[in-house]
């Protein structure tokens, strides 16, 4: 998912993105020690998605406390 993509996601929708997200990664983690997934690099590609996504709400709110002020 790119920048602009997220950007344009209500802040509703990027909240539950972020929970979807962060089931799948443990989804995934649990999954690859069970037995080794074919494409291990997914693991790194959704936590860096989450981060991306958190990072957006995080900066969401930054703003928001800054014209409340």
């Amino acid at each position: 998912m790119k920048n602009v993509e997220i950007r344009e996601l209500t802040t509703k929708e990027l909240i539950e993105r972020i929970d979807t997200e962060k089931g799948n990664l443990v989804r995934m983690k649990i999954n690859h020690t069970v037995s080794p997934l074919d494409h291990p690099h997914l693991i790194r590609d959704a936590r860096r998605l989450v981060a991306q996504l958190r990072s957006e709400l995080r900066q969401r709110e930054i703003n928001e406390n800054k014209q409340s002020q």
